[in-house]
């Protein structure tokens, strides 16, 4: 592997499309450059990292789940050709009247790249109501690309932690791998609320919901008083 030259070096490379700007605004910006190269590479570290992970925890428990077609499936299912599942828990179950805002964002976001997603692997979104229900939701929102999958029981929700005794839900970024008959977890998002540093609100890395990633690119960022709804 050849030696990676200095971002400070890349960035100094920089040429400016707006030909009026300041030298000061150049210099914070050439600075800021350097700073976007040296955090790309180090995603790029971060995603090896990830994919080489030895192999996860098997899923012995027999957990059951529906499709829309009501049919009744085991986790291994999901894949269909697939050797990895990817798999999103919403936070939309049968005692909720309308799904979880930060959710339904997520998702709208995903559907725009579900077709893309599902040529690589199985992409499936799981909930506690009933496929019906999910997909009605789907519908309203103009969601064409997501597959909607029924937890059977509560059994999958609660051995994830995905749901406490007082049936408050929490969502779940999780990828299977399969081999064979026997399925493995591959990654789970794991970052735990206590991780949040001061003034943000808990979240992995990397930040997969497009949302905060393009305001982050804007001058005012994400604020701290302010969420996504489901109607403006």
């Amino acid at each position: 592997m050849s030696e990676l030259r200095s971002a400070t070096e890349l960035a100094a490379k920089r040429v400016s499309r707006f030909p009026n700007e300041t030298a000061e605004y150049a210099a914070a910006r050439t600075a800021l450059l350097a700073e976007e190269i040296e955090a790309r590479r180090y995603l790029t570290k971060l995603a090896e990292q990830r994919m080489r992970l030895p192999p996860g925890p098997v899923v012995e428990k027999d957990y059951r789940f529906k499709d829309e077609n009501g049919r009744e499936l085991a986790l291994a299912d999901l894949f269909g050709k697939h050797h990895t599942l990817v798999t999103y828990f919403w936070m939309f179950g049968p005692q909720r009247e309308r799904p979880c805002p930060m959710c339904t964002n997520f998702l709208g976001g995903a559907n725009g790249n579900g077709a893309d997603v599902k040529q690589r692997v199985a992409f499936k979104i799981l909930g506690r109501s009933p496929v019906e229900r999910q997909r009605a939701f789907a519908m309203e929102r103009g969601w064409h690309d997501l597959d909607f999958i029924e937890t059977v029981g509560d059994d999958y929700a609660r051995d994830l932690g995905l749901l406490d005794d007082k049936g408050y839900e929490y969502p779940a970024f999780t990828v299977y791998q399969k081999h064979g008959n026997t399925v493995r977890v591959f990654y789970n998002g794991e970052m735990p609320a206590d991780a949040a540093d001061p003034g943000q609100d808990p979240r992995g890395a990397v930040d997969i919901a497009p949302l905060w990633n393009i305001l982050d690119m804007t001058p005012a960022g994400r604020g701290t008083d302010w969420y996504p709804k489901l109607n403006y």
